[in-house]
């Protein structure tokens, strides 16, 4: 059943990328797939509507459990982070206080991998932050904020 629900997350992320214009080539290479899978995909064939409906259900999470839901059913960081990046709509800005010390708490809490530590303070590479709020939950001296950020291009 895992397989499945992938499948149903695969195929709400290429539907969405094809309605942003994307071929059914960049769709499979993006999302490491064959063009004839993409192509049943779009079409409407070959995959079962109940896991299109579960995974519609994990997408309608908040973004943690989306996240963590996505990676234990794929168990591949990248395939992960792809179709989260594709899933989740709004963008995210963190913000870090001076009182940061570069514990590196944040750091071992992102999932993505999307923080690191220079100059004894973490930096965190907002353009990939799907916004689970791990590293603010996370970090010991309460430095970091994430904010939904508004995107009038979207």
């Amino acid at each position: 059943m895992p397989k499945h629900i992938t499948s149903g997350l695969k195929y709400l992320a290429a539907v969405k990328l094809r309605e942003q214009g994307y071929f059914q080539k960049d769709i499979a290479d993006k999302l490491g797939m064959d063009r004839s899978t993409v192509s049943h995909y779009l079409n409407g064939r070959n995959l079962s509507w109940s896991s299109i409906e579960v995974a519609e259900s994990i997408t309608n999470c908040c973004n943690r459990d989306f996240l963590y839901m996505t990676y234990s059913l794929t168990g591949d960081l990248d395939n992960t982070r792809t179709i989260v990046g594709i899933l989740i709509e709004e963008e995210f800005q963190a913000k870090v206080k001076d009182t940061c010390i570069g514990c590196g708490v944040c750091v071992d809490a992102c999932l993505l991998k999307n923080i690191s530590i220079v100059d004894l303070k973490c930096n965190i590479n907002t353009d990939e932050c799907c916004g689970c709020l791990e590293c603010q939950l996370n970090c010991p001296t309460n430095s970091i904020k994430v904010l939904e950020v508004q995107n009038f291009n979207k």
